[in-house]
């Protein structure tokens, strides 16, 4: 880094000084060659990454304001919209090699009933032969394991809602977790697919578009 000014630079009594993690000033001169190093190639790398972000965003934006365009010039010429469940749109190509898809998944939370149906599992668990409810217990401590302050690990918890149990405790718990669920609101999503012949399987186009 030696003969170019670093982006970060502060300038004190005509000599070049870099803050460190504490917010301390170092004179660069001192900086080891290897931390300078380091610290040229994360800006440089975070420098592209942040680019690459701002594509992803403006590309996210414009590809829904094409479908929407495209929904809306088919809403005038037809008087109805194409669309399935919840607004879930496919437009495909003419030669059917390349699709794109627009799903909208529904936001939710898991209110305080949760505890009364973690309260019947556990009576349940307890009671059956340690050996018969072995994998099951794994699935429903996973799926009451806190990921994150206030939620839950919804997956497993589907897989638990999906378990055909007679016991009519682990009915009542199955009940409760489902009353629990309330949406909060819908997020749309945009998939990218093409494939190499008519009949081959759909091949997605890779792009972390869930953040942006």
């Amino acid at each position: 880094m030696t003969g170019h000014r670093h982006p970060s630079a502060v300038d004190v009594n005509g000599e070049q000084y870099l803050p460190d993690a504490r917010g301390n000033l170092t004179p660069i001169a001192t900086i080891k060659a290897s931390d300078l190093l380091m610290d040229e190639t994360v800006r440089a790398m975070i420098s592209r990454a942040q680019a690459q972000s701002d594509t992803l965003v403006a590309f996210k934006a414009d590809a829904f304001d094409r479908v929407q365009a495209f929904m809306g010039l088919l809403a005038q010429s037809h008087g109805a919209a194409l669309g399935g469940k919840k607004g879930n749109i496919t437009l495909t190509t003419f030669d059917g090699m390349m699709k794109v898809q627009v799903a909208v998944a529904d936001l939710f939370e898991f209110g305080p009933e949760l505890q009364p149906a973690k309260a019947l599992i556990d009576e349940c668990l307890t009671e059956w032969a340690s050996g018969s409810g072995a994998e099951l217990r794994t699935i429903v401590n996973r799926a009451f394991s806190v990921e994150k302050e206030g939620q839950i690990n919804r997956a497993e918890l589907f897989m638990l809602l999906r378990s055909e149990i007679a016991d009519p405790r682990w009915k009542r718990a199955m009940d409760a977790i489902r009353e629990s669920m309330r949406i909060v609101g819908s997020k749309e999503y945009i998939r990218f697919y093409r494939r190499d012949r008519r009949d081959g399987p759909w091949k997605q186009i890779t792009l972390d578009l869930a953040s942006a």
